[in-house]
């Protein structure tokens, strides 16, 4: 089954970020974004509103670290 990567819904995409960093708290926002199929910047405000909503933290530096899901 092919994935879509196209026209995702902000919450879906928040969804498939969730999903993807509680696979992998190492993924950075360019990785993330080539798996959902938009741009880092769009995941980079998906991230900033994920932790601002307190689903996921930040642990360590921003190289180096990694994202918790809480």
């Amino acid at each position: 089954m092919t994935e879509r990567k196209t026209n995702s819904t902000p919450k879906k995409s928040r969804e498939k970020i969730v999903a993807l960093l509680s696979e992998d708290g190492k993924l950075n926002a360019t990785i993330l974004a080539e798996k959902i199929g938009i741009s880092a910047k769009s995941v980079e405000k998906h991230l900033a509103n994920l932790k601002a909503d307190g689903l996921i933290e930040r642990i360590g530096p921003a190289k180096g670290g990694y994202w918790k899901v809480k």
